[in-house]
């Protein structure tokens, strides 16, 4: 009798192990991950420094949507007015953070002296962003891009210099968040040496 039971008792135990395998996965769920515009690469270009001279660049204003660290993204051929945030991934820190961190690293790549505003003259250039739009569009369920525009001005003395508006588009290696991340930090890159060749064209101080 007791050898009858041997293969019933080890099919039940089988069995048990199998649906407690399967809780487990089931209850992993999708995993999250944080984002950022990664390390800068190499400069791509050469601007004139001394031209710009230093240079303060005030922290980028814009829509409350971009003051969250929410990840963003629309289906262009869907409902291009819809935004939709991811739901297991985001920034780590707001979109309008990660635009300001990157132009003043960029900035200062090229070899411009970048002030704060507690230690700079009057007279010293001021670099207002305010930035317009920053999202990963999806062209199609299997392709998508990162576009980031925004509005430049620079003052001087409490003057308009000039003022300018940038905009940039860079592909998506892949359709999800990471390929968004990686997407509109391109842009950002792109749009930074954008205002850089600007900013080397405007008149010197003094002028």
């Amino acid at each position: 009798m007791t050898t009858t039971l041997r293969p019933r008792a080890s099919l039940i135990a089988a069995l048990i192990a199998a649906a407690v395998l399967l809780s487990a996965c089931a209850s992993k769920g999708p995993t999250s991950a944080n984002y950022d515009f990664g390390p800068l690469p190499p400069p791509t270009q050469t601007v004139g420094a001394n031209s710009i001279g230093a240079i303060i660049v005030a922290d980028a204003t814009g829509p409350a949507s971009l003051d969250s660290e929410r990840m963003q993204y629309r289906l262009l051929y869907a409902d291009a007015r819809q935004s939709r945030p991811y739901a297991y991934n985001q920034w780590t820190s707001t979109p309008l953070q990660l635009v300001t961190q990157r132009m003043k690293a960029r900035i200062a790549q090229a070899g411009v002296k970048v002030l704060s505003t507690t230690d700079s003259a009057a007279s010293v250039n001021l670099l207002r962003l305010e930035v317009d739009d920053f999202a990963q569009n999806f062209e199609s369920a299997t392709q998508s891009s990162g576009n980031i525009s925004l509005r430049a001005s620079v003052f001087r003395s409490h003057r308009l210099v000039d003022q300018k508006t940038f905009s940039r588009s860079a592909p998506a290696p892949s359709a999800d968040a990471a390929g968004g991340a990686r997407a509109l930090a391109d842009a950002a890159d792109a749009l930074a040496a954008d205002v850089l060749v600007w900013l080397a064209a405007l008149p010197p101080q003094g002028q």
